[in-house]
């Protein structure tokens, strides 16, 4: 089943808003133009609407026949806190704001998919057409759920989609189980006694203790989980001292943990508190720990899965249809699949090729300030999106 023609047809005009979104970025919970826009073209398409889940989410109805089967498609709006090194045409408009991760791309295909599915309806119940803001780092996902996004509009699944650098354009990628980790910050505070460095003796040095702490929580992915679980500890901060002949009263550590599963992620964060306080006390220094829990792993459901699997061979062949390593990176979409079944695919972004004159330096890579979007994704995506939904409400009879 090739890519839909009348959404091909109007690829050009897609890609015009594409680029008009892309040029003025907004960040999380700040998408006040980007839905504007997106509301705009649902109203011109006879597209009924809801704004405001999530702060500035928009949510269109395309509705036909009398089924009560409905699924939701969700694209994310927001861009990042960088500044673009692109100087074509379309590059960012706002300095310190940019679209690098391909949301602005993810709200066009899902407008274009929009578009064919309120001008020729050929399914038997409702699609739900999910723009939401704040992916992120700011939770939009969570803010629409909690909002009654599922309760408002009641579907049977849900489904989202990233673009992927570095995989091929013209392939998708899909797989059932943990496709991406959960996301964690830690803080730690190790408080000593500050003192003249050329008299130690007389303080409670926090340098040592955080060096040896920052060691000890390598320990922990290799020697504390099960060599098949997986699991990331990072400390990315080191904080402290003022002076170099000043031993400091105190040493901050920061960082992140990433896995797959609460269960590895309950045991590390136990065992950091462990080590940390442990530690602290054997060199009769103390600590203020903090670890805070933002995104849970995303889970694809394995039914929906296998479903959104054969949609895409339909459209681009099976062997087209990747298997989905999982990466440490978080999303957001987690909040709804814990909600909701449903699954969580790529689509591949290709090696920076598409990019026109004027682009930066640096790799087409996700949150890097030289990444542009695929264009010639859009109708492709769109017609996944269109025929995901018509399978899925696919008439009785």
């Amino acid at each position: 089943m090739p890519t839909i023609d009348a959404i091909t047809q109007q690829s050009a005009a897609i890609a015009a808003l594409r680029r008009d979104l892309h040029a003025h970025p907004e960040l999380c919970f700040q998408e006040v133009r980007t839905a504007e826009r997106v509301a705009q073209q649902l109203a011109e398409w006879g597209i009924p609407f809801h704004r405001g889940l999530g702060g500035t989410g928009v949510v269109g109805i395309v509705q036909n026949g009398s089924s009560p089967k409905a699924i939701g498609l969700r694209a994310d709006m927001d861009a990042l806190p960088l500044q673009e090194f692109n100087t074509f045409a379309h590059a960012s408009q706002y300095p310190g704001k940019m679209h690098a991760c391909g949301h602005d791309g993810h709200t066009a295909m899902l407008l274009a998919a929009a578009q064919y599915l309120a001008a020729q309806r050929n399914f038997d119940g409702t699609v739900y057409l999910i723009f939401q803001p704040a992916e992120e780092g700011g939770g939009g996902a969570r803010e629409m759920v909690n909002e009654g996004l599922f309760d408002r509009f009641p579907m049977d699944a849900v489904f989202g989609m990233h673009n992927w650098p570095g995989m091929a354009a013209g392939t998708f990628a899909l797989s059932p189980g943990p496709v991406m980790a959960s996301s964690n910050e830690f803080k730690i505070t190790i408080h000593g006694k500050g003192s003249h460095a050329a008299m130690p003796q007389m303080g409670v040095d926090p340098v040592p203790i955080a060096c040896q702490m920052v060691l000890a929580f390598q320990t922990i992915v290799s020697r504390n989980l099960k060599p098949i679980d997986a699991g990331v500890v990072s400390v990315t901060m080191v904080h402290g001292g003022s002076a170099t002949n000043i031993v400091p009263d105190s040493v901050e550590l920061q960082g992140t943990v990433r896995t797959f599963s609460i269960a590895v992620l309950d045991q590390i964060e136990a065992r950091m508190r462990q080590i940390a306080d442990s530690l602290c006390s054997a060199f009769d220094a103390r600590c203020d720990f903090e670890f805070a829990r933002n995104y849970p792993p995303t889970v694809n459901h394995p039914a929906e899965t296998a479903f959104a699997r054969q949609v895409m061979a339909e459209v681009v062949g099976a062997d087209n249809v990747l298997p989905q390593e999982p990466t440490m990176g978080a999303e957001d979409f987690a909040y709804m699949l814990q909600a909701k079944p449903g699954a969580y695919a790529f689509i591949g972004n290709g090696d920076g090729d598409h990019r026109a004159l004027g682009h930066g330096m640096g790799p087409c890579t996700l949150h890097n300030p030289s990444y542009d979007f695929n264009d010639a994704l859009i109708p492709l995506g769109a017609s996944y999106w269109v025929r995901l939904a018509e399978a899925w409400l696919k008439p009785v009879g």
